[in-house]
């Protein structure tokens, strides 16, 4: 049924491409499929277009053209669930970036940059809403606790003046016994204390708990690796590290809780990085792909500050964020980390990362400098 499912889904998506693609009215078409614009099209968007890209290159440029504007059709639609629509729409755009590059597609380059600004603003008041929302059903909670608390222990009190009374009474009744009338008075009101003290005791465990939350885990953090700072430049990489070793230390770390999103930046294309494949996969480490689009900025690290900043918007349950990198130019990040109320960790070669980062940081993990290589030297022997 799962197959299924996503057969229907992709059938869909490719009905709503080509309805785009011939100027066809594509409204009505998602009037009618309203409980399909949900996260699971965003997902099969990025991968279908993905695959299609690869498959097909000679038609990339197109079909980026169509995707635009559908994702603009959809960011605009009223209807069903806006912030879904949002994340199929955003889904498109994000993923035409590589083939819609300023180099070569400046005109589409910029309608694209334009479009996700909007649309991440327009996800940022969801969210903003969103929060606002589970603020005030925290409070109510709140509320509704503080006063069944308050009703438990007026009653917790009641309890304790009527056993006090009996006690009393039956005091008085051990003094006054003449017949078996009187003792069966005794022992049923003996047995009415009992049940009262076990009423005092229940009363008591269910106030003592109100107050005392049990102690949750949370996947409360996302770790971020810049793989070029860790193999110390892409001409001559060094990969005698233990992405395993960095990521123990960090679970023995007491701000880390659980482990919830590890993503590392590299142009994995790159046959010397083939030794961290089969450990990033092990790991349950995200490899994201980049290509340079030009030598003086590095995109790796472009790239891994916008995600850390979507995610530390869009996920608030994360609460920790880990930059794997000594570069400098994290320090404004980190900066902007604390001003969301998040926790930095900094990992990086001690002798090796830059100062301000380190001092911005909450906490700083060292990472052991790795070997250096032992180049080969190879002697050619005269004839």
């Amino acid at each position: 049924m799962p197959d299924e499912a996503a057969n229907q889904e992709q059938n869909f998506l490719i009905d709503l491409l080509r309805a785009t693609y011939q100027n066809q009215e594509v409204y009505p078409i998602l009037q009618h499929n309203l409980s399909k614009l949900n996260d699971d099209l965003a997902l099969m968007l990025r991968k279908w277009v993905s695959e299609r890209f690869a498959k097909e290159p000679a038609i990339a440029i197109n079909l980026a053209r169509v995707i635009i504007k559908l994702s603009s059709i959809i960011q605009e639609f009223e209807q069903g669930k806006l912030a879904s629509n949002l994340e199929i729409a955003i889904a498109g755009y994000e993923t035409v970036l590589p083939i819609v590059t300023h180099e070569d597609f400046p005109k589409e380059w910029d309608i694209v940059q334009q479009a996700l600004v909007t649309a991440y603003q327009q996800r940022q008041q969801i969210f903003s809403r969103t929060i606002g929302e589970l603020r005030e059903q925290t409070i109510q909670t709140q509320s509704q606790i503080n006063t069944l608390t308050e009703q438990l222990q007026e009653e917790l009190k009641q309890a304790k003046l009527q056993v006090n009374d009996l006690k009393t009474i039956i005091t008085q009744l051990k003094q006054e016994v003449s017949s078996s009338k009187s003792t069966q008075e005794i022992t049923f009101l003996i047995a009415e204390l009992e049940e009262l003290k076990q009423r005092q005791i229940r009363v008591e465990q269910f106030t003592s708990t109100a107050h005392i939350s049990p102690k949750i885990e949370h996947f409360n953090t996302a770790i971020f690796y810049d793989v070029e700072n860790l193999t110390m430049g892409r001409s001559n990489p060094n990969l005698n590290f233990s992405l395993r070793q960095i990521q123990t230390n960090l679970e023995n770390t007491s701000l880390v809780n659980k482990i919830a999103i590890q993503c590392a930046y590299a142009d994995w294309s790159d046959s010397r990085l083939r030794l961290l494949k089969n450990e990033i996969q092990e790991l349950g480490i995200e490899a994201i792909q980049i290509f340079d689009y030009s030598h003086k900025r590095n995109a790796a690290d472009m790239q891994l500050a916008i995600d850390i900043m979507e995610f530390a918007q869009s996920r608030p349950t994360l609460q920790v964020f880990v930059i794997v990198s000594g570069d400098g130019a994290f320090a404004a990040l980190a900066k902007k980390l604390h001003e969301y109320g998040k926790t930095v960790i900094g990992c990086a070669y001690e002798g090796q990362i830059n100062r301000v980062l380190k001092s911005v940081c909450d906490r700083f993990i060292p990472i052991p400098a790795p070997e250096a290589k032992i180049k080969e030297i190879v002697i050619a022997s005269k004839l």
